[in-house]
């Protein structure tokens, strides 16, 4: 119990570290004197600009990381998260239809619509589910990622005709150059949810060991998994709308945690938050860095770390099961 808790008072630390350092690297000089002096404009840069944006990463990847825990204890598979299963492209589906049918209406307009979208693609994937043998687990992200092949599809025609492709980009690559105070706040949201999900974990624990298991130990499963499906969906509604996709983030980091904490859902939810608080600011750091004055999207960088690690656990379930 020590040892985790110096673990985790180092990993606190550690975020800490790169969110300081996160707040003074961009490509408008500012120097740390002058805020303290409060001179120029460089305090006018660190809180229009670099703190909206070290907030929204932490807030993103607290998030996204405890809606991938909830989203495979909902489906009961290691392999899933909301961008492999349909969910994110449903959202982007959705705001791309709120954007055509409602183009003055407010962001949170935006975002309910969005949230509206996920939770029906989500329910969709859901009942694919039940369909697949279950001794297959592999099969599951495949059949998520083909679903939200069909979805995104269907996104790229709506954009097109509609000449929204660009709007589409955007949505699509997950970046925070463009967070500013005033654009971000609704990501308060997904913290809110997060400690939701918090609050609830030993139920969906509970649900992890399946449908006939969690009535039989007096859970109410439909409404619990009701909750969970509103949880994972406004996450991702809220991130596409803010900050477009983060691919892979939700799936690494349960992954990583499973493997330490086990399925203990109240045990692994900090950790899941702190690694994907850490990995997100390490990403964005290293997106500002290689290419200074240039940023790479954080999507990007996070895309080609998570579909190596995803690769990597895919390739590994299976070699361990042929032996």
């Amino acid at each position: 119990m020590k040892s985790l808790s110096l673990h985790m008072l180092l990993a606190l630390a550690a975020i800490v570290a790169m969110a300081m350092l996160s707040l003074t690297i961009g490509a408008a000089d500012m120097s740390i004197s002058a805020v303290w002096r409060g001179q120029g404009d460089d305090t006018l840069i660190l809180m229009a600009s670099r703190v909206p944006r070290t907030l929204a990463i932490i807030l993103t990847g607290i998030s996204m990381a405890i809606s991938g825990l909830i989203f495979q204890m909902l489906t009961r598979n290691k392999f899933v998260e909301p961008a492999t299963a349909g969910t994110t492209e449903s959202a982007g589906l959705g705001l791309l239809v709120a954007v055509f049918f409602l183009p003055s209406a407010p962001l949170i307009v935006k975002m309910c619509v969005a949230a509206v979208f996920a939770i029906a693609g989500t329910v969709l994937f859901l009942r694919i589910l039940d369909r697949l043998p279950v001794h297959e687990p592999l099969l599951v992200p495949l059949v998520g990622l083909m679903l939200g092949g069909v979805i995104g599809a269907v996104g790229t025609f709506f954009a097109y005709q509609a000449d929204l492709l660009q709007y589409l980009g955007i949505w699509t690559t997950g970046e925070f150059s463009g967070v500013l105070r005033g654009r971000y706040e609704i990501l308060w949201i997904t913290g809110v949810l997060a400690a939701l999900g918090y609050v609830f974990a030993d139920r969906f624990s509970i649900m992890g060991m399946g449908k006939d298991v969690s009535v039989t130990l007096g859970l109410n499963y439909r409404g619990v998994m009701w909750l969970g499906l509103l949880i994972v969906s406004v996450i991702s509604a809220v991130v596409v709308v803010t900050v477009g996709t983060i691919p892979f983030l939700g799936l690494i980091v349960p992954n990583i945690v499973s493997r330490m904490m086990g399925d203990n859902l109240r045990a692994a939810v900090p950790w899941a938050a702190s690694l994907g608080a850490g990995l997100l600011l390490l990403c964005d750091i290293l997106g500002r860095v290689v290419r200074a004055p240039y940023e790479i999207p954080i999507g990007t960088i996070f895309g080609v770390i998570g579909s190596a690690v995803f690769l990597y656990l895919l390739l590994g379930r299976q070699s361990h099961a042929v032996r």
